[in-house]
């Protein structure tokens, strides 16, 4: 099985959206979606959704008549209000994308006042809620059917 990948185009495309998404703030010490390492783990972890994030990018380009990168920055801004204004499943998948490997990098998960590591070996404490919220899905009746021997 060959692995594909973004062409270089698409890759500037993603870190120029992704930057506009998600700018760096030197405030709260986060850097932006369009920092080198987020956007190399975008890449990386692209996979099975990499179809609809090159056909959300396509529709981006055609809106701007070329690579969306190479655009000055207002006339970004104006398209890429115009392009996000009707939700279509390849945008959806295109922004978790970027959501996903931004919040998994160590320096985002640090400036957020969390420990930056698996949430394994060592676990995650969950405070005991209220059990009884889920009476009413106890007491439902039986929503799917026994199989034949099993």
């Amino acid at each position: 099985m060959q692995t594909q990948f973004l062409t270089l185009d698409e890759a500037r495309d993603l870190r120029c959206l992704a930057g506009m998404m998600i700018p760096p703030s030197a405030e709260l010490g986060m850097p932006g979606a369009d920092d080198p390492a987020i956007t190399a783990d975008m890449q990386a972890s692209i996979g099975r959704d990499l179809e609809d994030v090159r056909t959300a990018l396509a529709e981006l380009v055609a809106l701007a008549g070329g690579p969306f990168a190479d655009l000055p920055p207002a006339r970004q801004d104006i398209l890429a209000a115009r392009w996000r204004a009707v939700e279509r499943p390849a945008l959806a998948t295109l922004r978790r994308v970027i959501l996903q490997c931004y919040y998994r990098d160590d320096r985002v998960v640090r400036a957020l006042g969390r420990e930056a590591r698996p949430p394994f070996p060592k676990g995650n404490v969950l405070e005991q809620g209220d059990w009884s919220l889920l009476d009413p899905v106890r007491a439902r009746p039986k929503m799917w059917r026994d199989v034949a021997g099993g």
